[in-house]
């Protein structure tokens, strides 16, 4: 299967080709056409996998596709997707995707974390934006200051759930979707699954497509790329390089 079989859009399709991308991972071979169908997604997938690429795609295709429709007539406007992420630098990977995939297309994002001023942050979170990445401390903070409104989202993104977990971030996450919309599409994605993150995603998610991928027996993470140890002779071609 290539990326041209998902039937992805012109302006992500030349992002994906300016990066070398031909073959999807399973992952995103999996999850794309189902999140680009509006559906809820519960994927256990580890880092290494192409996981945010299965997710930052498609929304950036469904955003792209919305606000190309909607120039002629008037529509809501606000922050359509929320990307809730445990750490800074996993904050930070996902924006870069965003940037890198949705390059030649009309979609807006930033991103918010704590431990620097936010002032850089409201300032363009006021220029307005389709997407955020943000991790939880610093997103109940704007809220609860008036700069973030989830009024109008339409798709929540929750990466790593498992480590929101270890890192004592279920409270705030339940404190998350008492601000979001109840009619929503969810994508729930941790690499393991114990009861209280199994009860957590039934909280969640409205009659989830489940996907499931073993990641590479030993991958190393990096920010612009997943380096997959082979034997020179059975290196894969290029889908070795997605995040």
């Amino acid at each position: 299967m290539s990326f041209t079989s998902l039937e992805l859009i012109e302006p992500v399709m030349k992002a994906l080709t300016d990066e070398g991308y031909i073959t999807p991972t399973p992952i995103q071979q999996q999850a794309v056409p189902y999140v680009m169908a509006r559906r809820d997604v519960q994927g256990r997938a580890q880092t290494g996998t192409g996981k945010t690429a299965a997710f930052a795609i498609p929304i950036i295709q469904l955003i792209h596709q919305q606000k190309m429709q909607a120039v002629s007539r008037k529509v809501q406007t606000g922050i359509k997707a929320l990307v809730l992420t445990p750490s800074r630098e996993l904050a930070v990977q996902i924006e870069e995707s965003f940037a890198t995939y949705g390059r030649y297309t009309n979609v807006k994002h930033t991103i918010v974390y704590g431990g620097v001023s936010q002032v850089p942050q409201t300032n363009a979170l006021r220029k307005g934006v389709d997407v955020l990445v943000a991790t939880p401390g610093r997103l109940l903070d704007l809220i609860n200051q008036g700069f973030i409104k989830l009024h109008h989202l339409e798709l929540f993104v929750l990466d790593e759930a498992d480590r929101m977990l270890d890192m004592g971030f279920i409270n705030d996450i339940r404190k998350v979707i008492k601000h979001v919309p109840t009619k929503r599409q969810t994508l729930f994605f941790s690499a393991t699954m114990p009861n209280e993150i199994q009860k957590l995603a039934s909280e969640m998610l409205d009659r989830p497509v489940k996907v499931e991928v073993t990641p590479p027996t030993s991958t190393v993470d990096k920010i612009t790329q997943s380096i997959y140890h082979t034997n020179k002779a059975d290196k894969p071609r290029m889908h070795d390089k997605v995040r």
